[in-house]
């Protein structure tokens, strides 16, 4: 099973707010998931980022591929 670390949308209408969440690739974005890991809110200035580190560095140890926002988001928090 192929496993990512990406963004769900949530939020409102031209206001998101994201989750990062870890799920399956073959299901939808806003689909199943089996961990969520942090927020992500482009709103705010500066744009905040909150990651449970731990969780991350698990999933990625255990195989997950985060995506090239995620990646970008986690470097930024200081995660990798």
């Amino acid at each position: 099973m192929a496993v990512k670390i990406r963004l769900r949308r949530m939020g409102q209408k031209k206001r998101p707010i994201y989750r990062i969440v870890v799920a399956d690739a073959r299901s939808p974005r806003d689909g199943r998931n089996i961990d969520e890991i942090g927020t992500y809110d482009p709103n705010q200035e500066p744009a905040e980022v909150k990651v449970d580190a731990e969780a991350a560095k698990k999933w990625i140890a255990n195989g997950a591929k985060p995506t090239e926002t995620v990646a970008r988001l986690f470097k930024q928090a200081g995660v990798q």
